[in-house]
């Protein structure tokens, strides 16, 4: 099929813009790395010369050092928890919504969808008048509560697109061969949307590893996470142990969000030839 110039025209455009917007995004923080590996405690250009000293200070064994690793672990036991969570219930909602004759499709959909739509600021508020009548507030397991509610849009979406490739006459075969329908999800279903549910595990562990605003209102300083050490660290003392933070959570997401790009088209590829 071919195109005509101005489809051509209109597709470089619309290419040039996407480049536009992801380097306005990236810009910053490319700037702001290597200034993470400068020998002094500045943040001007030309560096003066290369140092790892703030990375060591991360990794140290002073009572700083401590903190940060600290808020390293609670960032990833915090973020695996929560993707495990919003993953499960994301998953068996989208596969609900996906069958045929559900009640209120719409609304059950869009409550589902209410955390990624409404300011996190409301959210994190509400949170803790409900949290703080359940004695939840500072606690590890109102964290990932709350993580976890906001990592589940993502996975509805994600496996919701999933879903869409799935050729539901294979789940009608296993129920007319006697299986029961846990059965037929987990030796049928799931299987051919595996891609689909890790992109979505990933994009909840991503929200949960980046989130700072809910962390400020549910977290006490044993929950710190990385953000929030970030935050404290901007409030109290610029350092250039800060940008090493951020750098680090910056190559860690962004990986991430490659292997969530990986997961998708796999996904794409193991429904198209089924």
């Amino acid at each position: 099929m071919t195109s005509t110039p101005l489809e051509r025209g209109a597709t470089v455009a619309v290419a040039a813009l996407g480049l536009m917007i992801m380097l306005f995004l990236i810009i910053p923080m490319l700037v702001a790395i290597p200034l993470s590996f400068n020998a002094e405690p500045y943040f001007t250009y030309p560096m003066p010369g290369y140092s790892l000293r703030w990375y060591a200070e991360i990794f140290g064994d002073d009572s700083k050092g401590v903190a940060w690793r600290s808020a390293f672990v609670n960032s990833l036991f915090i973020g695996v928890c929560a993707s495990v969570v919003a993953t499960t219930l994301g998953t068996l909602a989208s596969f609900g919504l996906s069958r045929d004759g559900v009640p209120f499709r719409g609304l059950i959909n869009g409550i589902l969808l209410a955390p990624m739509i409404i300011p996190v600021v409301v959210f994190a508020t509400g949170s803790v008048y409900f949290f703080a009548r359940l004695n939840l507030v500072g606690t590890y397991t109102g964290l990932i509560i709350a993580h976890a509610l906001l990592g589940v849009p993502y996975v509805v979406i994600t496996v919701t697109a999933a879903l869409t490739g799935f050729d539901n006459t294979l789940y009608r075969a296993g129920l007319s061969l006697g299986a029961t329908p846990v059965s037929v999800f987990r030796k049928v279903v799931l299987p051919l949307i595996a891609p689909g549910v890790a992109s979505g595990a990933v994009f909840a562990f991503v929200i949960s590893w980046d989130e700072i605003i809910v962390t400020l209102f549910l977290a006490y300083p044993e929950q710190h996470t990385v953000p929030r050490r970030m935050w404290a660290g901007v409030n109290e003392q610029l350092s250039p142990v800060v940008i090493a933070a951020s750098t680090m959570l910056f190559v860690i997401t962004l990986g991430l969000l490659f292997v969530a790009e990986y997961l998708r088209r796999r996904n794409d590829k193991l429904m198209s030839s089924t």
